[in-house]
């Protein structure tokens, strides 16, 4: 009897060890599965991120006020490269490369007068490529990549610019910003244009804090709905042509300063910042030789062509 009791008592004690082994193993197996969850989470929220002790839902309020103020400044934005169909302005994107768009403006005439369609420019000699496309900087690497890009036109597209970005970064020269730049002004089709002058003040606004152009791209696409993305690039990059300049902003002349974390990296004297603003603001001419209707009613010069002076 003494050894039944013994045993039962045994079993009796045995009996929640295990169970809490069963508890233990439930909690172990939830925390290994979370693991690749929390990894994605961490993945997707790189983009949204607000920096700084910024909140989200404040960063988000002043990106789009910054936008705001911006179109009210600058209502004539748009593309500053000359074109008149979707094969012009993807050739003069890629030749855009390292030099000023009114380089390219003043270079493309010749270069569309003698080669009118992709199938004409990919029969070219290259050579006589080169030459029209020198004083654009790079014309052999520039030279190599229209041509190319013009015989995948012909040999893939039918000879006609695609609409859609796979297909036109597959193109010789085209990169993603090349490729929303036609989309959002060739197709009408929403892209951000993360070109030096956008990555370059989004980070100085404290936008994102991301240096990598595609995580740029994503972070403040984030930020906006997708029908702003292309006014959106074109608000920014003239602002950073104009006014917010690399190395010598004109704080004292900006209109949107008191939105701005970095004012004071600047020139704040009004009169002073006056003198460093460029184009139409300074009173000078324009990239474009030919620039929209609504550009010239608000005060601002065409460009002039090649030789003339700029």
């Amino acid at each position: 009897m003494e050894k039944r009791a013994s045993a039962n008592k045994a079993a009796k004690k045995a009996a929640p060890v295990r169970k809490t082994a069963a508890v233990k193993k439930a909690t172990v197996a939830p925390r290994k599965a979370a693991a690749p969850v929390k990894k994605a989470s961490a993945t997707k929220t790189v983009a949204t991120k607000a920096p700084g002790n910024e909140s989200r839902t404040a960063l988000v309020r002043r990106a789009r006020r910054i936008n705001r103020e911006l179109a009210e400044v600058f209502p004539y934005a748009h593309p500053e490269l000359d074109f008149e169909n979707p094969f012009q302005l993807i050739v003069a994107t890629v030749l855009s490369a390292q030099t000023t768009d009114l380089r390219v403006n003043q270079t493309t005439p010749a270069l569309f007068a003698k080669y009118p369609t992709p199938e004409d420019l990919a029969a070219a000699n290259p050579e006589e490529v080169e030459e029209i496309l020198r004083p654009t900087g790079f014309f052999r690497a520039k030279t190599k990549s229209v041509i190319g890009l013009s015989k995948a036109l012909v040999d893939n597209f039918g000879g006609e610019v695609p609409g859609r970005l796979e297909d036109l970064v597959t193109l010789p020269g085209v990169g993603r910003k090349t490729a929303f730049v036609v989309l959002g002004n060739a197709f009408g089709r929403p892209g951000i244009t993360a070109d030096t002058h956008f990555m370059r003040l989004v980070r100085r606004w404290q936008w994102t804090a991301e240096t990598e152009p595609e995580k740029i791209e994503a972070a403040v696409s984030a930020l906006f709905p997708k029908s702003d993305w292309t006014d959106l690039s074109h608000h920014v990059i003239w602002h950073g042509r104009r006014i917010c300049h690399a190395r010598k902003p004109a704080c004292g002349a900006c209109p949107i300063a008191p939105l701005c974390p970095a004012y004071g990296e600047g020139e704040t004297d009004p009169e002073k910042a006056k003198k460093l603003l460029k184009y139409e603001k300074g009173g000078f001419p324009g990239q474009r030789l030919n620039p929209p209707q609504a550009y010239l009613d608000a005060g601002g010069k065409a460009a002039p062509p090649l030789g003339a002076g700029e």
